[in-house]
């Protein structure tokens, strides 16, 4: 449901309709199931974690798919909940294609299936990806296979007209060579059957966002994307056209408990962040919507969220940064320019009417 808050003095007033599609959820993910790093510290809690985000005003998700497996389990948790999902092969695990049995062409040939049979209706595919390249994880997948099977889920895309749902790592000039080379260069490779896209979890640099905007490509921004000053100024920089919100991910099924990562574990908004001063402002209203009061898996209680693992409900928190970044824009302008980019690229208008 959408929220409706007036802010008490003498936090800043807030009026309006809050209202957020979560691009990027990896529901399937187990530690929504209560496992963590492997092993179960807690009751199944999806049901009550999915409560808490309708009531912070997410009205729905797009569950990532980051392998062929993955992506028919993001399908059907999709289908279950009225929501939408992506399918594609993530760098890292790029891999798979070419271990696949029949090879790179047979493993495509499945995703591509996969999308033909999952284009109506509830639970639908509405991107291909997640797909890019990561050169901060080569040991998962080397360059070139990255870059080989990269090129692959491109033609997907073009096949099918659908949006890409990408990931570019510390790897932002093969990521861009590639995308002009097979036609995504401009206004997101409309002229070879594309429809756009967004490259999610950004953090790369304004110059990085500019190219890509200008491209016809969208920003999907979270936690990871405000960590640092230079993050923040770049997220200033984005084009309200171009900006959408999200809280989860790119990575955290590739990590292991020994594993360094930029994302690990879930892309959360931290106190160590320098998103931090301008959350300080966010009314208590909303606060304790996006950031409900939790506690840790081994004291878990059930209907409470859970210490440390990131939620839907932070979305809030994602666009409150770029409202206070952007000093004039209301939250309410930000918050609708967001959906409306989000509802049109992936083409979701039933939920118009939401």
């Amino acid at each position: 449901m959408p929220v409706t808050v007036i802010a008490a003095k003498p936090t800043e007033e807030v009026k309006g309709k809050f209202r957020f599609i979560d691009i990027a959820v990896n529901l399937t993910d187990p530690v929504f199931r209560g496992y963590h790093h492997g092993r179960k510290k807690h009751d199944d809690d999806l049901e009550a974690m999915l409560e808490r985000s309708r009531a912070a005003g997410v009205v729905s998700m797009i569950i990532t798919g980051g392998s062929l497996h993955e992506s028919k389990e993001a399908l059907e948790l999709a289908r279950q909940h009225g929501f939408y999902a992506t399918v594609g092969c993530h760098p890292t695990r790029s891999a798979q294609f070419d271990q696949f049995k029949g090879g790179a062409q047979a493993y495509l040939a499945a995703l591509d299936a996969l999308i033909e049979g999952n284009l109506e209706g509830k639970g639908r595919v509405v991107a291909v990806g997640e797909c890019g390249l990561d050169y901060d994880r080569t040991h998962f997948a080397a360059p070139d296979v990255q870059k080989r099977n990269f090129r692959l889920q491109l033609s997907l895309a073009k096949k099918h007209h659908l949006p890409l749902f990408l990931h570019s790592r510390a790897a932002h000039a093969d990521f861009v060579q590639i995308l002009r080379e097979e036609g995504f260069g401009e206004a997101g490779g409309l002229a070879v059957g594309g429809h756009g896209g967004v490259v999610h979890s950004f953090t790369g640099t304004a110059e990085e966002a500019v190219e890509l905007m200008d491209m016809g490509f969208h920003i999907g921004l979270n936690g990871c994307s405000l960590k640092t000053a230079e993050n923040l100024a770049t997220a200033k920089a984005i084009r309200p056209e171009r900006i959408m919100f999200e809280t989860g991910p790119s990575d955290r099924f590739v990590l292991s408990p020994s594993d360094t990562d930029p994302d690990a574990p879930w892309c959360s908004l931290t106190s160590t962040h320098a998103s931090k001063a301008h959350l300080s402002s966010l009314p208590p209203s909303l606060k304790s919507l996006y950031f409900p009061p939790s506690t840790k898996p081994e004291s878990f209680v059930y209907g409470r969220a859970v210490k440390g693992r990131n939620e839907p409900t932070a979305i809030g928190g994602v666009a409150w940064v770029i409202h206070k970044l952007n000093d004039g824009i209301p939250f309410e302008k930000v918050t609708e320019k967001a959906w409306k980019n989000t509802v049109e690229l992936f083409r979701l208008h039933e939920l118009q009417a939401a």
